[in-house]
Parts: C-alpha cells; structure tokens; sequence
C-alpha cells in the first residue's frame, strides 16, 4: 500500500475528516497519513484506543515515535498521559494498551537502525521561554532529523528553514499557511526546499515539527 508516498509533494491532511479503520486488534482504530508498506509499514498514523483495549506484545524492528493526543496510553513501561512525546527505538518491545482510553500519533519504521535510546518527554514541560511570540522544545536531534514542539501566541509569525523536509502535526488552536487554515489534527508535509512561513490564530496554536527526515523515507527493511 502507498498513501501520500511522494515526498516531492506538498500534502495536507485534516485528520479529523477521515473515517476510522479497523486494525487487528478489536477496540484500536487507525486514521492513515501517509504510509508504504502492507501491515509492517513506514506509517504516520493517528491511532485510537477504545477504553480497555490492548495491543499484543510486539517488538519494533524499525522503532516506534509517538505523542499522546488525549486519554492515557500504557504499557508495562508506565502510563503516558496527553501531551507525552516517546521514543522506542529498533529492537524495543512492549504491550500497549489503555484502560481509559487514548488517542496518539504515531510514526513506524523511521529510526537510523542504530539508534538505542529510549526516552519520553513531558512536551510542555520542556518549552524555553518565548521569543517573539513563540516558545520552543527540542525533544530530539540527531544526525538524520530534528523534533520541536512550539507554543504561538495570537498573531505569532512562525518561520521553519530546514533542509530535508518539514512535518507539521497541529495539537491545538490554529495557523494558516499557504493560504490553508490549519486546525488542532492538521497534518502537514513539505516537501525538500521548501519553508514554512505561517500565523497563529486568535486563539494562538501548539505545534509539533519534524525537519530534515524525508531523505531518509523507504520501505521497511524485512
């Protein structure tokens, strides 16, 4: 399967149009993004749990990334509440799943399959104070792309510069952008050479960024 695979075009999905998919577990559904691959996949995806759902065990050969967008996911790692960003890189295993119920976006199989490290993040906690407007987390950096999370005041000017493609998830409030108004599950990929220039709305906007990882986008590697 190959959804949204031309990394040489400008793509934007308003998440909250699409329908839910079933996935092979009973209680988690799945809104696709982009992906390449059949059920083993590089895959951005907004997956929802169903209260008392659980995934299987299962190891992630190509990592997993995620943020936790509302409810609580778990595993036998901890509870990660809304706003968590986590990183399980290759060979990592755990069992997912949510009593409560969560919502979370996730991306498969677009670690350097040398990376080893494991961490999650409080996003919101690691926001540096505001300039001009817009407050910056660095949740990860290393030679293949960079992570952020910005908060924008009303009315902030937000300009990304980055080789390698920028990606755009929008957690919360508004931007518009190339004469698109994007809104909280907006997802947004440029494509190599191009900036994002774009404004907060009246209500200001939280957003998640990832720059420079379009070069490295393949098929799995089974």
């Amino acid at each position: 399967m190959e959804l949204n695979a031309d990394f040489e075009e400008r793509v934007l999905v308003h998440s909250d149009t699409l329908d839910w998919l079933a996935s092979p577990m009973p209680g988690v559904d799945r809104r696709m993004l982009d992906r390449i691959g059949g059920e083993v996949a590089r895959a951005t995806t907004i997956v929802r749990y169903a209260p008392g759902s659980q995934f299987s065990a299962h190891t992630h050969t190509g990592g997993e990334e995620f943020i936790v967008l509302d409810g609580v996911f778990q595993d036998e790692h901890g509870d990660f509440p809304e706003g968590t960003y986590v990183r399980n890189p290759p060979t990592s295993q755990h069992t997912p799943g949510s009593e409560p119920g969560c919502t979370i976006f996730v991306k498969l199989w677009q670690f350097d399959m040398a990376d080893r490290t494991q961490f999650r993040k409080t996003m919101a906690e690691e926001l540096g104070a505001p300039e001009n407007g817009v407050a910056t987390a660095l949740l990860h950096e290393d030679d293949r792309e960079t992570v952020t999370y910005h908060h924008l005041d009303a009315g902030a000017q937000f300009d990304v510069t980055a080789g390698g493609g920028i990606e755009v998830l929008m957690i919360g409030g508004e931007m518009t952008q190339g004469g698109d108004t994007l809104r909280k599950g907006s997802w947004l990929r440029l494509p190599q050479g191009q900036t994002l220039h774009a404004v907060a709305g009246d209500a200001g906007a939280k957003v998640w960024i990832k720059t420079g990882h379009l070069p490295f986008a393949v098929p799995p590697q089974v």
